[in-house]
């Protein structure tokens, strides 16, 4: 019986011969005809069933579920479900209904990243071989389609994947911000409790510090060590002190190839974990190599950029306290004379000039609140530093807060504070309010140092001469005058011995009454006296931070200005020597020389303290 067709065209396709491409083993072959005749007779039959196809919509529903058809699609099902296929396109969602007739032969698949091109292009070649033997119109997705659906598909993946990173992104921004504001706050209750602490009982924390301090250097393996050192310091002390006078020499008359040598042979004998002078060397072969290079004021804004914590800041400035006896001779000198100037009088206004933490007033408070004749009115005008960023406003606001809870616990009726935030120089009387009755007393401790003197830097008068100018304008009953010892002069050299001689009793202080594994030792010498050192060797002009001048040379400025100086207190000289003389080293002195009150070691006079009026002023 003749072959019809249809029939022939479904023979041709079942004995399609083993697919070829090696990437789909299952892939169908193009027919393969043996000649040029059998390829013609086959389309000579073949073109009138398709024109009948092509005329008649009807017919194709039939020839979407026919069998040949089906075999067709086989092969694809085949691939879609293999494993190594799967394997390679597991990283993208597959394009469904390729097929897109009635019975909707969908199917997921999972393109692959660009590294698995290769099995795109056998994809879509497979498709385009298929699509010569399928029927035309929009049955089926060409080449073009599939491209458009692969890129499409892989838009979508790119967007996915940014937004996950942009997510984890996020949530690492988030934890890290909840990390940090937790230190902050542990931070912040560490501070508040050391404030607490020195401010309400500054005297019993500096006898325990003072008494564990003493234990830890009074042990017997500490004595060992110290005479053990001591025998081998000698000479390391001469040399160090020798070649870092010689170093400054060497900087001072430009001679750099000296200096570099010199500055090798200091670090192989610095340390900061070393006796004192092995510390000092640690502390100032850092501004001697920022001087060297000509980074000083680079390196001192980098420090200025990056201060110490508020915690690391009070701790090693409450070692300090137990350590030495300067600042609390400070403030008991500073105490004792306004309680002696409020003798009968019941209203107090106290201007500071760079108030920091406020440790001193607590302890005034507390005496003026249990004074016989009940408490006075107390006003505190607490002038900001020359340069807000050493402390900041809200530090200011913090110190406010905290003194006003000390008084309402203290039982004062009434505390008031005024804050001034401006140029030291540019601060007069009238800023102030004050009232005719009041006992006005002006506070400096240890500030003015960091006023421009008259160097050459300003023209006459200098800010130093100005703000003293007018502090006797406010004609105060008594200004309190704190002092560091110590003359820089106009010149390099000349402050390098200076300030070398100055910081080498300082250290040799710490040597003496801190152990040297203390960790708050290593931040108060590096840190706290290093950020200074380093100002006073590498910087000059506008950059230096500190010009101190010796006792004498303030004597000479203050009666220059018309001050005129009050005679020292022998009921104060006497208390503060007796508690220097039983609670602290006994190389610490206290003398009196001019009306001045003054603090060394070891016959090295550091600090000094008088009191001052105008010198018209009888009395206000």
């Amino acid at each position: 019986m003749a072959t019809t067709p249809e029939e022939f065209f479904i023979k041709g396709l079942m004995e399609q011969p083993p697919p070829s491409p090696p990437v789909f083993f299952d892939l169908p072959r193009k027919p393969n005809c043996s000649s040029e005749g059998q390829r013609h007779v086959h389309n000579d039959m073949m073109l009138p069933y398709i024109s009948r196809v092509l005329l008649e919509d009807e017919e194709d529903d039939k020839l979407n579920n026919h069998p040949a058809l089906l075999q067709v699609q086989q092969p694809f099902a085949q691939i879609l479900s293999s494993p190594s296929f799967g394997a390679k396109v597991s990283n993208m969602e597959g394009a469904s209904n390729w097929l897109e007739d009635g019975g909707r032969h969908d199917s997921t698949l999972d393109l692959v990243s660009s590294n698995d091109s290769d099995v795109v292009q056998a994809f879509l070649k497979g498709m385009e071989e298929a699509n010569m033997l399928l029927p035309t119109g929009n049955k089926f997705r060409g080449r073009g389609q599939m491209n458009q659906m692969v890129q499409e598909r892989s838009n979508q993946i790119g967007v996915r994947k940014r937004y996950n990173r942009d997510a984890r992104l996020e949530d690492e921004v988030i934890r890290t911000r909840r990390a940090v504001m937790t230190i902050k706050e542990q931070e912040k209750s560490c501070a508040n409790e050391i404030l607490d602490e020195m401010m309400l009982h500054a005297y019993e924390t500096c006898i325990r510090g003072m008494d564990k301090l003493r234990i830890s250097m009074e042990s017997e393996l500490g004595k060992e060590n110290r005479k053990n050192r001591n025998k081998m310091a000698k000479h390391i002390v001469v040399d160090i002190r020798r070649l870092l006078i010689s170093c400054a020499q060497a900087l001072a008359s430009n001679n750099h190839t000296d200096a570099c040598d010199l500055l090798k042979q200091i670090k192989q004998h610095a340390s900061a974990t070393g006796d004192a002078t092995q510390r000092l060397a640690q502390c100032f072969t850092k501004g001697l190599e920022a001087r060297l290079v000509g980074t000083g004021s680079k390196l001192w804004q980098l420090l200025m950029a990056e201060p110490p914590s508020v915690v690391e800041f009070l701790k090693a400035y409450r070692l300090y306290f137990a350590a030495c006896c300067f600042n609390k001779v400070a403030l008991n000198f500073s105490t004792m004379t306004i309680m002696q100037a409020m003798a009968g009088k019941s209203r107090l206004h106290i201007v500071d000039y760079g108030m920091h933490f406020g440790f001193q007033w607590v302890g005034l408070l507390h005496l003026l609140a249990s004074r016989e004749g009940g408490p006075p009115d107390v006003k505190i005008t607490a002038i900001g530093p020359p340069k807000p960023k050493s402390c900041p406003a809200e530090w200011i606001e913090g110190i406010e807060c905290r003194l006003r809870k000390f008084a309402r616990e203290f039982g004062l009726p009434s505390l008031k504070f005024h804050r001034i935030m401006k140029k030291w120089e540019d601060v007069c009387i009238n800023d102030l309010n004050t009232e005719a009755d009041e006992v006005l007393v002006v506070n400096d401790l240890f500030n003015f140092s960091t006023l421009m003197d008259d160097t050459g830097f300003f023209v006459d008068p200098c800010p130093r001469d100005t703000v003293l100018n007018n502090i006797k304008k406010m004609r105060p009953d008594v200004f309190i005058q704190s002092i560091l010892n110590r003359s820089y002069g106009s010149s390099f050299l000349p402050r390098f011995r200076e300030l070398l001689f100055y910081y080498m009793a300082l250290f040799d202080i710490l040597d003496a009454t801190i152990p040297r594994e203390s960790k708050s030792r290593l931040a108060l010498e590096q840190v706290m006296l290093g950020r200074s050192a380093v100002n006073a060797i590498a910087c000059e002009g506008l950059d230096l931070v500190d010009r101190p001048e010796k006792y004498k040379q303030w004597q000479a400025r203050n009666q220059r200005i018309g001050l005129r100086q009050l005679p020292l207190k022998s009921s104060i000289i006497e208390v503060v020597k007796d508690k220097v003389k039983n609670d602290h080293h006994k190389d610490f002195f206290i003398s009196e020389d001019g009306q001045w009150l003054l603090q060394g070691w070891m016959g090295r006079v550091l600090f000094a303290h008088s009191t001052w009026v105008a010198e018209d002023a009888c009395s206000r």
